[in-house]
């Protein structure tokens, strides 16, 4: 019950950082203005760290590592709620400390470069939200916040990759790239040294998990594990166009440049990777059994061309394209929804019948 409730106010966090964006982007909604500058957080720390904390809670058996999930959904509470920014900001900074502390026992427990990488986004959103609880603007930020995303994916494909021959410079390839990303977080984005590095690190990632990923494999299979390695290969495509988008137009040289690499990143390959991992994510956390249905290929096309929309949108500087894009963004995760809840009820209705 608890899992089911901490996954609820994930998805409530999403919904409210939505609907801030969509103000953002100049659609009159109600208290959107006044949330504005939350927009990033939740999205990062009350939705995707908090699923991440809970997927890692889960994993290893529950018990403490669970506060890491709670703690996060008190800091959107805390968030939405009005409280001082700082009040939100250390719930998301503790439930960072705990994922990283549990990241750890399991490093110690299993020594290997997938469980280090974990650490290391585990501690890059960490490093991220104490820098935004003592002051510092979210763009200044946000090079950690990204990096505790792509790391995270990064090291559970790493892990495995395993099952696929390796050279012997994959590994050298894999560590160049995590650390050029690194680095750049810790020049921050909207330097010149910053953007270079990220955008090469993102590039030598993308190039790595092409070369390396399973997904190039299992997407001429058929069902769910071509569903799943297409959302794999599209959020890849997306990395590397961050990559690329860093280099070409960096976010301080242009009105748009850190809009289009943060949203190619947050939404065209983290919230890509969710879609393919929720079919299987889901029953483990929640208690939730959806069945893959080719229906859910729809919100995933809606989905990345929502991304499409938005970068074509910033590199010619329309407005309108911007606006619209947030819509057809929000009509993509509504979708994804509802092909899941509707599956979740035929799989329950299918058990009732056969008393399963």
């Amino acid at each position: 019950m608890l899992r089911l409730a901490i996954v609820a106010c994930a998805a409530s966090a999403m919904l409210a950082g939505f609907w801030i964006g969509l103000g953002r982007l100049g659609w009159e909604l109600p208290h959107a203005a006044a949330f504005a500058s939350l927009h990033g957080p939740l999205l990062i720390s009350g939705v995707f760290g908090t699923l991440v904390a809970l997927e890692r809670a889960v994993a290893s058996g529950g018990g403490w590592s669970l506060a890491a999930p709670a703690l996060s959904v008190s800091g959107s509470v805390l968030l939405l709620a009005g409280m001082p920014v700082t009040a939100g900001a250390g719930a998301y900074v503790l439930a960072a400390a705990i994922l990283t502390g549990a990241s750890l026992v399991a490093l110690w427990r299993q020594p290997a470069a997938f469980s280090a990488t974990l650490v290391a986004g585990a501690a890059a959103w960490l490093t991220g939200s104490a820098l935004w609880a003592y002051g510092s603007p979210v763009p200044d930020v946000a090079g950690w916040w990204l990096a505790f995303l792509v790391l995270t994916v990064a090291g559970e494909r790493l892990e495995i990759s395993r099952l696929v021959p390796q050279s012997r410079l994959s590994l050298p390839l894999f560590l160049g790239a995590i650390s050029a990303l690194l680095l750049g977080a810790c020049a921050g984005l909207f330097t010149a040294l910053g953007a270079c590095l990220s955008g090469l690190g993102l590039l030598a990632l993308t190039a790595w998990l092409i070369r390396h990923d399973i997904a190039l494999r299992t997407v001429h299979q058929a069902g769910q594990v071509r569903f799943m390695a297409m959302c794999m290969l599209a959020g890849y495509a997306w990395l590397g166009a961050a990559g690329i988008l860093l280099l070409a137009v960096p976010p301080a040289t242009t009105a748009f440049g850190y809009d289009m690499a943060i949203h190619a990143v947050l939404l065209g390959f983290a919230l890509s990777m969710v879609f393919g991992h929720a079919l299987i994510i889901l029953p483990a956390v929640a208690d939730i059994h959806p069945r893959f249905g080719r229906a859910l290929y729809l919100p995933l096309a809606t989905l990345h061309a929502s991304v499409a929309l938005r970068v074509a949108s910033d590199l010619l500087g329309t407005g309108a394209g911007r606006q619209w894009s947030g819509l057809v963004t929000v009509a993509a995760v509504a979708g994804f929804a509802a092909c899941i809840a509707r599956s979740t009820r035929s799989t329950r209705s299918h058990d009732a019948r056969t008393g399963s």
